[in-house]
């Protein structure tokens, strides 16, 4: 059997990827994981390797039925820009005023997740957002946008071919909403709005190389009834439209206990609308957004790998650049 297969099996579970295709590849890692660990006894390590190759053969490459997953992450990215602050009226510039933005992130987040069936995988994610502008030395300490997603794999994973996994995502509004501040005086830690996506993943093991692509779609709710002064209007409602997403990749397995991957996202961003109560809108315009993602997996011991990555912005309007690190909680309430 071959070993390069199932140490890119392995990896595509535990590289740190972009957020779209962590959705369909974090399943069958846990077995992979144990299978792998060098413990004492081991007399043979080719034997070890068939014997997981074999097992991969007939499961789905997700959460098994009634098993358990915890994860925590950080990330921490940098954005620096110029916003335009401009309001228009019969054709005349009523306000003008150019504020430059240097804003630091932080995330720390928490992802459950629960397989219902073999081929089945629900979960959530809870993140906890500081952030810090030092441009108006400004701060906000508070939840995120709570998210729950669903992952279903319709085949089982069967060496050689292309596998495939079906994902949709619902993305609360739980963060402090950007269209409720004071924007002079707080900073936001949320979207605002309710969001739905779904999509579809794919990945191949191209021995000793897996390479991975993801598309997906996401349709994000109108807010109105919003109360929020700025300048001299009062905003009243947003229409934030949809975005597309794309995403791919490959990883590479250097040995048991290192793996890296790289991989690029490109998202389109449609219009947002904002209406005022005196009747005026402001349109932001459509964007693309391009992000490079590096990722380096470490075994720290038998059962625990953290992953390290490294963004950088490709567009004017993606973060400068982003660092983070994840790894697996593991304790007895969440085993089997």
């Amino acid at each position: 059997m071959n070993r390069w297969f199932v140490r890119g099996f392995i990896l595509v579970s535990a590289a740190g990827l972009l957020p779209g295709m962590a959705l369909a590849q974090e399943g069958n890692v846990d077995q992979a994981r144990e299978a792998l660990s060098r413990q004492e006894g081991d007399e043979d390590a080719t034997r070890q390797l068939e014997e997981v190759f074999q097992a991969a053969e007939k499961n789905y490459s997700l959460q098994r039925k009634g098993s358990h997953s915890l994860n925590y992450s950080f990330d921490y990215s940098y954005t620096a820009d110029q916003r335009l602050d401009l309001a228009i009226t019969n054709g005349s510039v009523r306000n003008l005023d150019v504020v430059p933005s240097a804003t630091h992130n932080f995330t720390n987040a928490f992802s459950y997740d629960y397989g219902l069936l073999d081929n089945l995988t629900v979960g959530t994610r809870i993140p906890l957002v500081v952030k810090y502008d030092t441009e108006d030395d400004l701060s906000a300490y508070d939840f995120g946008d709570i998210s729950f997603t669903g992952r279903w794999q319709p085949f089982a994973y069967v060496p050689g071919k292309v596998s495939t996994t079906f994902f949709s995502t619902f993305s609360s509004k739980t963060g402090v909403s950007p269209y409720e501040i004071d924007i002079k005086e707080q900073l936001s830690t949320g979207s605002g709005y309710y969001s739905l996506g779904g999509g579809l993943s794919m990945s191949k093991v191209l021995d000793p190389v897996v390479v991975f692509g993801s598309v997906s779609a996401t349709y994000n709710l109108t807010e109105d009834d919003l109360q929020q002064v700025r300048g001299a209007r009062l905003l009243n409602k947003v229409e934030p439209g949809f975005s597309l997403s794309g995403s791919a990749g490959f990883a590479y397995s250097l040995s048991y206990d290192i793996s890296l991957s790289i991989s690029a996202q490109l998202s389109y961003s449609d219009e947002t609308v904002l209406t005022f109560r005196n009747g005026d809108q402001a349109v932001a315009k459509d964007q693309m957004t391009g992000f490079l993602s590096m990722s380096l997996g470490t075994r720290v011991s038998d059962t625990t790998i953290v992953n390290t990555s490294l963004g950088i912005g490709l567009t004017e309007d993606a973060p400068d650049f982003s660092l983070g690190i994840s790894l697996p909680i593991n304790f007895s309430g969440l085993k089997e």
